[in-house]
């Protein structure tokens, strides 16, 4: 990943899908696992998971906060 002129994250297609899906559902619903996710869009729940940290130390228009484990790590998302 690199750093723009602005200060925000460049980033990879899997993070991109991955945020533009939080965006798009995130009004509607606050909880997300990420075996769900990645069954929407493809990848492996361990794919999101790994793209998750990218998107919530990033400077976006959308909260990324790790919220539990039990059966697929749970993501709490604010748009």
């Amino acid at each position: 990943m690199s750093t723009t002129a602005a200060g925000t994250t460049t980033l990879t297609d899997k993070q991109q899908r991955i945020l533009r899906y939080l965006r798009e559902n995130g009004r509607m619903k606050t909880y997300f696992k990420s075996r769900l996710i990645g069954d929407e869009l493809g990848l492996t729940a361990k794919e999101v998971g790994a793209n998750m940290t990218a998107i919530a130390e990033g400077n976006f228009d959308v909260d990324v906060e790790k919220w539990g484990y039990s059966s697929s790590t749970t993501w709490k998302v604010s748009v």
